[in-house]
């Protein structure tokens, strides 16, 4: 077997931001039960890990005690959480991706100046429902072209695309197309709404994809974005599963033990989850591991400000050190084989 492994692949900046919140959080209040409103991100193993560390994750702002700490999720929230947050006494610190903030402020703005926005992603996806939040009576989620007959437009030369930024490229080329087909004048939004992360990851899978016989990407199956990489996948004509981790492996996918197998990972998703996989096909299959960059990233983010104060307050060093992720090593001791061939090294 023929493991590819792409890069990039797993933890995007926002991400790495979010769970470095909160670490930071637990570390500057030991002995304090620390709230996170929402799964902080869309991976079961990040979140199991931060359980067995005794952080409580609630569904509404209700739960946590007056006075508690509590840390919104990278997915972003309405403004009514926050106020709600605020009127209970809540010690919140907002680990909201600068991304997902971006379209919020786009939401806001557009809202302001008279836009009716419709709002391309899932109706139920905690991004898109705090979104929404920002500018409720001017916005209308889209999920598919087959929404715009019903949508209710009161002038169609004061409309305003806006994306969420997990979903697949593919998809909203499609569902954006349908709506200026619908409605020539409708404006764009002044750069790109889906993230690089996203976009990074799936064209890296739609130019591997071809080149292998199963495309594994690892990620949990409420993950949008790891959903989406599936998805690409099996556009590109090559079978693909989503997996939590490598107890998700099944024998009846590898017939003869000797296909290319394509491994990626949604951008919640920890890179020794993807070694673990790595470590279990070289066991398993004696297989060989080739990286493959297609894209290098370069993309940073300030910890939330009311959180550097507070490190700051109690002497933290590194308060204002900008969070960034790091290219992925691949190591025999890690990932069980000396890659093969490492492109662009």
């Amino acid at each position: 077997m023929r493991i590819l492994l792409t890069n990039p692949r797993g933890f995007c900046a926002g991400v790495r931001m979010a769970i470095d919140v909160v670490d930071r959080v637990l570390d500057l209040f030991p002995g304090e039960t620390i709230y996170v409103y929402h799964e902080i991100v869309h991976n079961k193993h990040v979140v199991g890990r931060f359980r067995d560390r005794g952080v409580v994750f609630v569904e509404t702002v209700e739960e946590p005690p007056p006075g508690a700490i509590l840390v919104f999720s990278a997915h972003g929230i309405p403004p009514s959480v926050r106020e709600r947050a605020a009127e209970r006494g809540l010690h919140a610190i907002d680990a909201t991706c600068p991304l997902v903030t971006k379209v919020h402020s786009e939401a806001i703005r557009y809202a302001r100046q008279g836009y009716q926005i419709l709002l391309v992603g899932h109706k139920n996806h905690q991004e898109v429902i705090g979104t929404t939040g920002e500018a409720p009576g001017a916005t209308q989620v889209v999920q598919s072209p087959a929404d715009i007959p019903s949508l209710r437009i009161a002038d169609p030369e004061r409309l305003v695309y806006l994306t969420q930024t997990t979903l697949s490229t593919d998809d909203a080329a499609v569902i954006i197309d349908a709506l200026r087909s619908a409605f020539p004048a409708i404006k764009s939004p002044p750069s790109e709404d889906i993230c690089y992360a996203t976009t990074n990851r799936q064209q890296a899978v739609r130019t591997l994809a071809t080149e292998a016989d199963l495309v594994l990407v690892i990620g949990s199956t409420n993950s949008s974005n790891s959903v989406r990489l599936t998805e690409i996948a099996q556009n590109a004509g090559t079978p693909a599963r989503l997996i939590d981790d490598a107890s998700g492996l099944r024998d009846e996918w590898f017939p003869t033990g000797a296909e290319v197998v394509l491994i990626t990972a949604g951008a919640s998703a920890p890179e020794d989850l993807v070694a673990g996989v790595c470590r279990e096909l070289v066991a398993r299959f004696d297989a060989t591991i080739e990286t493959r960059d297609i894209f290098d990233e370069d993309m940073e983010f300030a910890l939330p400000g009311n959180l550097r104060r507070t490190m700051k307050d109690r002497g933290v060093p590194d308060a204002d050190r900008p969070i960034r992720v790091a290219k992925p090593v691949v190591t025999a001791d890690l990932y069980g084989a000396v890659p093969l061939t490492i492109e662009g090294e």
